[in-house]
């Protein structure tokens, strides 16, 4: 059982729900990314989305594209992102950690080649916005030989169909986009949400997280009370983007905190 299963199971048996922060590797600059990640779990992290930069995105709003661009200027590469999962696992080897990114510096890199590096660094999962279902079986295979699972996303427009075809090469979790739209907008719509979760789970039982608009406690506290997990990136990288170096660790640490316990304040939920 990888990570990111014996944490849902965890989680679970506990009657409670996970809670995924993101934040871009090298942003805001690569000496803050390790106490970052360890910010994130003293805040409540169950398991840590570590955004790989890249000058393209297609799913970032400009929130996390400035962020991508700040660790750009400072050569953040993958291999140094992979160099930071090593790092953190120095310290820490139970927070699952989920690479987020774009294809073009894994197909650089090569696929077998960074599915090797990325488990002997530590990661445990990997969700690439641009390898569609379609076109990544071979993808999924190769990560699932080596241990990491295949995480993919959801949209309110995604067909029965497709999340059917999600479904037979996901591991780990769904990860439900809850918006039309880029990271960080606004338009977050609760009720379908509620609507939009019963039917993907007729096709996997894999856990469903929720990302995208979610930036408050009391949001994620609503969405928590049909997911299974809710992630929170924008909101998250603002707080890094606006903090003043000496104070950026402890106000990330303060914001999961607070999601966290509205998290926790729910019922716990009967396994």
């Amino acid at each position: 059982m990888s990570r990111i299963a014996e944490r849902f199971a965890t989680l679970r048996a506990q009657g409670r729900k996970a809670l995924i922060p993101f934040i871009t590797a090298g942003d805001p600059e690569p000496e803050l990314t390790v106490p970052l990640m360890h910010a994130l779990v003293a805040g409540g992290a169950d398991i840590i989305e570590l955004g790989v930069p890249f000058s393209d995105p297609m799913a970032d709003g400009p929130t996390i594209q400035r962020s991508s661009e700040r660790a750009l200027r400072h050569g953040v590469s993958l291999r140094r992102v992979l160099a930071m999962v090593e790092a953190f696992r120095k310290t820490d080897g139970a927070t699952p950690v989920v690479l987020m990114g774009y294809a073009n510096p894994i197909e650089a890199m090569g696929q077998s080649l960074f599915c090797e590096d990325a488990r002997t660094a530590g990661a445990d999962g990997v969700l690439t916005v641009d390898y569609p279902p379609e076109e990544a079986a071979d993808f999924a295979a190769n990560l699932a030989r080596h241990g990491l699972d295949a995480i993919f996303l959801l949209s309110p427009t995604t067909s029965d169909d497709r999340v059917a075809a999600v479904a037979r090469h996901a591991s780990g979790f769904i990860y439900y986009v809850s918006l039309k739209g880029v990271t960080g907008a606004a338009s977050l719509d609760l009720n379908e949400v509620a609507a939009r979760l019963p039917r993907i789970r007729t096709h996997t039982g894999l856990p469903v997280g929720v990302g995208f608009g979610i930036r408050d406690a009391e949001t994620a506290r609503r969405v928590a009370e049909v997911a299974d997990a809710v992630v929170i990136g924008s909101r998250i990288v603002e707080e890094i983007e606006r903090s003043p170096r000496e104070t950026v660790l402890e106000n990330v640490r303060i914001f999961v905190a607070g999601v966290r316990a509205a998290l926790d304040s729910q019922p716990a939920q009967t396994p």
